[in-house]
């Protein structure tokens, strides 16, 4: 449901078309990809409108982010190339055909907010054409779109392997005025030129490659971070994953996992301590098995040297619900940008990015880069007196001088 107020809690994160081209009471966002990830993101918005920021909510890791609630997040508007979301409302689209995954609260069938028609270039694969058909007409005209609806972060999920939609996007947020989350590894936030575009822009960006709550990336990350930290030498190691959405399948064209398997192997060997022979590494995904839906398997295996010369190995398998598992992090992706457009605050977030990101700009271990996180939130946030009426201020400790 969209409103036409002028800073008034919207309902189920739907637009209300603030005066000002950047306000502050809201964190208004805009979707690329209506697929699973999106709809994981618009639920969880959704679910955790009413979170009391003074407890510990199971899911989150931050019910207000330096001022703004999760309430605060409100859908501008989406871009899709499949006809089955074309033209629809978000909240039809969410639940369009090939999306499947799972159903954990209860949301409104109309947002108000529009799915317009983007633009396709790579982003339909061979094995994806087979499930997608392009929805006719031309493609929106996205800087106009975005700028009407007073877009302040735009949240890129196209598919793995997008390579020439990105970076056509990019231009067109940067053209808008636009924070982004690039959630894929299609490299933009880790890399010089990138970064430089967003400066002399400035606008901030967060990237590359998102990495889950708890998921394969960061699970393997620590235990090959305890090995280094704790004497066991990494000898191999390995990370076989498979799925059933859309994105498993998408990658059985292997074509289009070359960025993939760089981000996620990298992701896990900048924090091991050692240089590692390619041969004995082996991150990525491994096959599509269509009965797992959003389900996502991930088998690790790390093999060590410890004391004495002895052998060291350790085995894990992860089962996720893939979409959800990285939706808390874009909710906090969205936030910690509009804290730097609330500041002027222009280019790559380094902090931010090493902790949501797994090829970030700077890798650093997930514990260095989460105290990089927090200083950058308490830093930025908000003055006091900004919580929506009828809900408590959160307890927060006085935020540093910018």
């Amino acid at each position: 449901m969209s409103t036409n107020g002028n800073g008034a809690a919207a309902i189920d994160g739907a637009a209300t078309n603030g005066k000002a081209r950047y306000q502050h009471d809201k964190v208004r966002v805009a979707i690329i990809g209506v697929g699973n990830c999106a709809n994981s993101f618009v639920q969880g918005v959704h679910h955790y409108r009413d979170a009391d920021p003074n407890v510990r909510v199971p899911g989150l890791m931050h019910v207000d982010l330096g001022g703004y609630h999760v309430s605060d997040i409100e859908f501008t508007c989406a871009f899709d190339v499949n006809r089955t979301k074309v033209g629809k409302d978000l909240g039809e689209a969410i639940w369009a055909d090939p999306n499947n995954t799972i159903k954990f609260t209860k949301l409104p069938k109309k947002l108000g907010i529009p799915v317009h028609r983007g633009m396709t270039h790579d982003g339909i694969g061979k094995y994806a054409a087979e499930k997608i058909t392009k929805a006719p007409g031309e493609t929106a005209d996205i800087v106009s779109i975005l700028k009407e609806t007073h877009t302040d972060v735009v949240v890129s999920y196209l598919p793995v392997g997008s390579e020439q939609a990105t970076k056509w996007y990019v231009e067109q947020v940067l053209e808008a005025g636009c924070a982004f989350v690039n959630c894929i590894p299609v490299f933009i936030a880790r890399e010089d030129y990138w970064d430089k575009r967003f400066k002399k822009a400035g606008l901030p960006v967060i990237g590359d490659d998102i990495k889950s709550q708890v998921g394969a990336t960061i699970t393997h990350r620590v235990l090959a971070r305890l090995f280094h930290e704790r004497g066991v030498k990494l000898r191999r190691t390995s990370q076989l994953n498979v799925g059933g959405n859309m994105d498993f399948f998408n990658m059985l064209e292997r074509e289009r996992l070359e960025s993939k398997k760089i981000s996620k192997t990298n992701a896990v060997t900048s924090v091991a301590g050692l240089e590692m022979d390619a041969d004995d590494v082996h991150v990525g995904p491994s096959d599509y098995v269509p009965w797992l839906t959003d389900r996502k398997w991930a088998h690790i295996r790390l093999e060590g040297e410890a004391f004495g010369g002895v052998p060291l190995n350790a085995e894990l398998k992860l089962e996720v619900w893939d979409s959800p598992n990285s939706a808390g992090i874009v909710i906090d992706a969205v936030r910690c940008l509009k804290l730097a457009l609330n500041h002027g605050i222009s280019g790559q977030l380094d902090g931010p990015s090493s902790y949501l990101m797994k090829s970030p700009h700077n890798q650093r271990p997930d514990d260095e880069a989460r105290d990089a996180t927090e200083k950058f939130i308490a830093k930025y946030a908000r003055k006091p007196g900004t919580t929506p009426k009828g809900r408590k201020a959160p307890a927060r400790k006085a935020a540093a001088k910018a």
